[in-house]
Protein backbone atom coordinates (compact mmCIF):
# COMPACT_ATOMS: atom_id res chain seq x y z
CA UNK A 1 0.00 0.00 0.00
CA UNK A 2 1.23 3.53 -1.10
CA UNK A 3 4.34 1.75 -2.61
CA UNK A 4 3.67 3.69 -6.20
CA UNK A 5 3.44 6.83 -4.43
CA UNK A 6 6.45 6.35 -2.09
CA UNK A 7 8.67 5.19 -4.88
CA UNK A 8 7.61 8.20 -7.04
CA UNK A 9 8.96 10.58 -4.11
CA UNK A 10 12.15 8.24 -3.61
CA UNK A 11 12.54 8.54 -7.81
CA UNK A 12 11.54 12.33 -7.96
CA UNK A 13 13.52 13.64 -4.83
CA UNK A 14 10.79 16.72 -4.97
CA UNK A 15 12.86 20.18 -3.03
CA UNK A 16 10.58 21.04 -0.02
CA UNK A 17 11.33 24.18 1.28
CA UNK A 18 10.57 24.44 5.04
CA UNK A 19 10.23 27.95 6.88
CA UNK A 20 10.22 25.75 10.31
CA UNK A 21 10.88 25.64 13.83
CA UNK A 22 14.73 25.84 14.66
CA UNK A 23 14.32 23.35 17.55
CA UNK A 24 13.65 20.77 14.96
CA UNK A 25 15.06 22.24 12.28
CA UNK A 26 17.73 19.33 11.82
CA UNK A 27 15.37 16.84 12.54
CA UNK A 28 13.12 17.45 9.51
CA UNK A 29 15.77 17.70 7.05
CA UNK A 30 17.57 14.65 8.09
CA UNK A 31 14.23 13.11 8.14
CA UNK A 32 13.17 14.24 5.03
CA UNK A 33 16.34 13.44 3.48
CA UNK A 34 15.74 9.59 4.30
CA UNK A 35 12.69 9.41 3.44
CA UNK A 36 13.69 10.75 -0.15
CA UNK A 37 12.99 14.39 -0.53
CA UNK A 38 15.48 17.30 -0.89
CA UNK A 39 14.95 19.52 1.96
CA UNK A 40 15.57 23.26 1.79
CA UNK A 41 15.49 25.27 4.98
CA UNK A 42 15.56 28.80 4.36
CA UNK A 43 13.90 32.19 6.24
CA UNK A 44 15.37 35.05 5.42
CA UNK A 45 13.05 37.85 3.62
CA UNK A 46 15.50 38.51 0.97
CA UNK A 47 14.96 34.88 -0.58
CA UNK A 48 12.55 32.70 0.52
CA UNK A 49 10.05 33.52 -2.17
CA UNK A 50 12.56 33.13 -4.81
CA UNK A 51 13.81 29.33 -3.08
CA UNK A 52 9.87 28.63 -3.07
CA UNK A 53 9.50 29.78 -6.59
CA UNK A 54 11.88 26.81 -7.33
CA UNK A 55 10.22 23.92 -4.98
CA UNK A 56 7.73 21.72 -4.97
CA UNK A 57 6.13 22.36 -1.68
CA UNK A 58 6.18 24.76 1.17
CA UNK A 59 5.99 23.95 4.81
CA UNK A 60 5.13 26.64 7.17
CA UNK A 61 5.79 26.52 10.60
CA UNK A 62 4.89 28.82 13.80
CA UNK A 63 7.42 27.37 16.06
CA UNK A 64 9.44 29.82 17.73
CA UNK A 65 8.07 33.28 15.36
CA UNK A 66 9.95 36.22 15.16
CA UNK A 67 8.58 38.68 12.93
CA UNK A 68 11.30 38.16 10.44
CA UNK A 69 10.53 34.54 9.90
CA UNK A 70 6.56 35.46 9.51
CA UNK A 71 7.65 37.79 6.38
CA UNK A 72 9.30 34.90 5.11
CA UNK A 73 6.56 33.10 5.27
CA UNK A 74 4.40 35.09 3.81
CA UNK A 75 6.43 36.44 1.37
CA UNK A 76 6.88 32.36 0.21
CA UNK A 77 3.36 31.73 0.38
CA UNK A 78 2.16 34.18 -1.60
CA UNK A 79 4.85 33.00 -4.28
CA UNK A 80 3.80 29.16 -4.33
CA UNK A 81 -0.01 30.39 -4.92
CA UNK A 82 1.27 32.43 -7.82
CA UNK A 83 3.30 28.94 -9.19
CA UNK A 84 0.45 26.80 -7.46
CA UNK A 85 2.74 24.95 -5.05
CA UNK A 86 1.17 23.05 -2.39
CA UNK A 87 1.78 24.72 1.10
CA UNK A 88 1.52 23.14 4.71
CA UNK A 89 0.75 25.34 7.82
CA UNK A 90 1.73 23.90 10.94
CA UNK A 91 0.01 26.26 13.56
CA UNK A 92 2.76 25.52 16.29
CA UNK A 93 1.01 26.75 19.63
CA UNK A 94 -1.28 28.84 18.21
CA UNK A 95 -3.35 29.49 21.32
CA UNK A 96 -0.37 30.22 23.50
CA UNK A 97 -0.19 34.11 22.59
CA UNK A 98 -1.79 36.71 20.17
CA UNK A 99 0.90 36.90 17.91
CA UNK A 100 1.19 33.37 16.77
CA UNK A 101 -2.82 33.76 16.81
CA UNK A 102 -3.00 36.83 14.64
CA UNK A 103 0.12 35.51 12.03
CA UNK A 104 -1.60 32.38 11.52
CA UNK A 105 -4.87 34.12 10.86
CA UNK A 106 -3.16 36.24 8.21
CA UNK A 107 -1.63 33.48 6.69
CA UNK A 108 -4.89 31.60 6.27
CA UNK A 109 -6.94 34.70 4.57
CA UNK A 110 -3.77 36.05 2.61
CA UNK A 111 -3.45 32.72 1.02
CA UNK A 112 -4.81 29.38 -0.49
CA UNK A 113 -3.47 26.91 1.89
CA UNK A 114 -3.44 23.09 1.11
CA UNK A 115 -3.12 21.57 4.45
CA UNK A 116 -3.46 22.72 8.05
CA UNK A 117 -2.04 20.17 10.34
CA UNK A 118 -2.13 20.68 14.44
CA UNK A 119 -2.67 18.65 17.39
CA UNK A 120 -6.29 18.96 19.04
CA UNK A 121 -5.48 22.26 20.73
CA UNK A 122 -4.09 24.30 17.92
CA UNK A 123 -7.32 22.87 15.90
CA UNK A 124 -9.56 24.20 18.15
CA UNK A 125 -7.84 27.56 18.88
CA UNK A 126 -7.68 28.15 15.36
CA UNK A 127 -11.48 27.63 15.44
CA UNK A 128 -11.73 29.40 18.02
CA UNK A 129 -13.17 26.74 20.61
CA UNK A 130 -10.13 26.81 23.24
CA UNK A 131 -8.27 30.59 24.33
CA UNK A 132 -5.75 28.88 26.09
CA UNK A 133 -2.71 26.14 25.38
CA UNK A 134 -0.06 25.35 27.59
CA UNK A 135 2.41 25.04 24.74
CA UNK A 136 2.79 21.90 21.85
CA UNK A 137 1.70 19.55 23.50
CA UNK A 138 -2.02 18.24 22.86
CA UNK A 139 -4.12 19.28 25.94
CA UNK A 140 -7.85 17.66 25.89
CA UNK A 141 -10.71 20.05 26.79
CA UNK A 142 -13.65 17.80 29.05
CA UNK A 143 -15.95 20.62 27.73
CA UNK A 144 -15.83 19.40 24.11
CA UNK A 145 -16.86 16.37 22.57
CA UNK A 146 -14.69 14.43 20.08
CA UNK A 147 -17.88 15.10 17.72
CA UNK A 148 -17.68 19.30 18.27
CA UNK A 149 -14.35 18.92 17.76
CA UNK A 150 -14.60 17.15 14.16
CA UNK A 151 -17.54 19.20 13.38
CA UNK A 152 -15.54 22.09 13.84
CA UNK A 153 -12.75 20.92 11.69
CA UNK A 154 -15.06 20.21 8.65
CA UNK A 155 -16.09 24.04 9.23
CA UNK A 156 -12.47 24.91 9.01
CA UNK A 157 -11.47 23.11 6.19
CA UNK A 158 -15.02 24.50 4.06
CA UNK A 159 -13.64 28.14 5.56
CA UNK A 160 -10.54 27.86 4.16
CA UNK A 161 -10.73 25.38 1.58
CA UNK A 162 -7.44 23.54 2.98
CA UNK A 163 -7.60 19.96 3.92
CA UNK A 164 -7.40 19.84 8.21
CA UNK A 165 -5.61 17.19 10.22
CA UNK A 166 -5.70 16.80 13.80
CA UNK A 167 -3.36 14.95 14.88
CA UNK A 168 -3.72 12.68 18.06
CA UNK A 169 -3.76 9.14 19.26
CA UNK A 170 -6.12 8.84 15.95
CA UNK A 171 -5.01 11.15 13.57
CA UNK A 172 -8.28 12.58 11.88
CA UNK A 173 -8.01 14.19 8.39
CA UNK A 174 -10.90 15.99 6.56
CA UNK A 175 -11.86 17.66 3.51
CA UNK A 176 -15.49 19.19 4.92
CA UNK A 177 -16.73 16.00 3.92
CA UNK A 178 -15.12 12.78 4.23
CA UNK A 179 -13.34 11.84 7.26
CA UNK A 180 -10.52 9.89 7.19
CA UNK A 181 -9.13 8.22 10.45
CA UNK A 182 -5.90 6.76 11.40
CA UNK A 183 -4.61 4.91 14.20
CA UNK A 184 -1.64 2.81 15.58
CA UNK A 185 1.65 4.43 16.25
CA UNK A 186 3.63 4.94 19.15
CA UNK A 187 3.44 7.21 22.44
CA UNK A 188 6.52 7.36 22.27
CA UNK A 189 6.65 10.08 19.61
CA UNK A 190 4.95 12.68 22.32
CA UNK A 191 7.97 11.75 24.28
CA UNK A 192 10.80 13.78 21.87
CA UNK A 193 10.32 16.88 20.95
CA UNK A 194 9.89 17.75 16.73
CA UNK A 195 7.55 14.44 15.90
CA UNK A 196 5.11 16.97 14.43
CA UNK A 197 7.02 18.94 12.69
CA UNK A 198 8.63 15.89 10.93
CA UNK A 199 5.06 15.13 10.00
CA UNK A 200 3.96 18.71 8.83
CA UNK A 201 7.18 18.38 6.89
CA UNK A 202 6.59 14.73 5.24
CA UNK A 203 2.86 16.00 4.45
CA UNK A 204 4.66 18.65 2.06
CA UNK A 205 6.86 16.05 0.81
CA UNK A 206 3.78 13.50 -0.22
CA UNK A 207 1.96 16.75 -1.62
CA UNK A 208 5.02 17.25 -3.74
CA UNK A 209 4.47 14.05 -5.58
CA UNK A 210 0.55 14.56 -5.47
CA UNK A 211 -0.26 18.15 -5.31
CA UNK A 212 -3.71 17.29 -7.04
CA UNK A 213 -4.93 15.32 -3.82
CA UNK A 214 -4.02 16.61 -0.56
CA UNK A 215 -6.50 14.76 1.22
CA UNK A 216 -4.50 11.46 -0.24
CA UNK A 217 -1.15 13.40 0.46
CA UNK A 218 -1.92 13.91 4.29
CA UNK A 219 -3.52 10.21 4.68
CA UNK A 220 -0.19 8.65 3.26
CA UNK A 221 2.56 11.18 5.29
CA UNK A 222 0.03 10.64 9.00
CA UNK A 223 -0.03 6.50 8.00
CA UNK A 224 3.86 6.28 6.82
CA UNK A 225 4.41 8.10 10.39
CA UNK A 226 2.29 5.98 12.24
CA UNK A 227 4.42 2.70 11.07
CA UNK A 228 7.54 4.64 11.36
CA UNK A 229 6.97 5.68 15.56
CA UNK A 230 5.77 1.52 15.58
CA UNK A 231 8.94 0.81 14.38
CA UNK A 232 10.63 3.13 16.37
CA UNK A 233 9.64 1.91 19.03
CA UNK A 234 9.81 -1.33 18.63
CA UNK A 235 13.79 -0.95 17.98
CA UNK A 236 13.93 0.92 21.77
CA UNK A 237 11.88 -2.06 23.95
CA UNK A 238 14.00 -4.88 21.80
CA UNK A 239 17.63 -2.83 22.25
CA UNK A 240 16.39 -1.36 25.80
CA UNK A 241 17.55 1.78 24.75
CA UNK A 242 15.48 5.19 25.68
CA UNK A 243 14.17 8.33 23.91
CA UNK A 244 17.48 9.51 22.87
CA UNK A 245 17.77 6.67 20.36
CA UNK A 246 14.05 6.68 19.32
CA UNK A 247 14.68 9.71 17.63
CA UNK A 248 17.66 7.73 15.64
CA UNK A 249 15.50 5.05 15.00
CA UNK A 250 12.76 7.24 13.97
CA UNK A 251 14.82 8.40 11.39
CA UNK A 252 16.13 5.10 10.46
CA UNK A 253 12.54 3.87 9.65
CA UNK A 254 11.73 7.01 7.40
CA UNK A 255 14.88 5.45 5.44
CA UNK A 256 13.53 1.96 5.30
CA UNK A 257 9.86 3.58 4.10
CA UNK A 258 9.58 1.91 0.85
CA UNK A 259 9.85 -1.18 2.92
CA UNK A 260 7.32 -0.75 5.06
CA UNK A 261 5.01 0.86 2.60
CA UNK A 262 4.97 -2.57 0.80
CA UNK A 263 5.05 -4.35 4.43
CA UNK A 264 1.24 -2.61 4.71
CA UNK A 265 -0.58 -2.89 8.71
CA UNK A 266 -2.44 0.23 8.16
CA UNK A 267 -5.15 1.45 9.97
CA UNK A 268 -7.13 3.61 8.15
CA UNK A 269 -10.97 4.07 8.34
CA UNK A 270 -12.49 6.59 5.13
CA UNK A 271 -15.95 7.73 6.50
Amino acid sequence: MFDAEVQKLRETRPLVHCISNPVSLNDCANFLLACGASPIMADSPEESAEITSSSQALVLNLGMLNPLRFEAMLKSAKAANQQHIPIVLDPVGVGISSYRMQSAKELIQSVQLSVIRGNCSEIMALCDLSGKSKGVDSEDDPSLSEEELYDAAHNLSNTTGAIVEITSQTDVITDGIRRVYIKGGSKALTCITGTGCMLSALIGAFLAVKPDSPLEASTIASAMMKRFGEAAALNMECLNTGYSSMRTYLIDAAGRMDYLALQGGFQIEDR
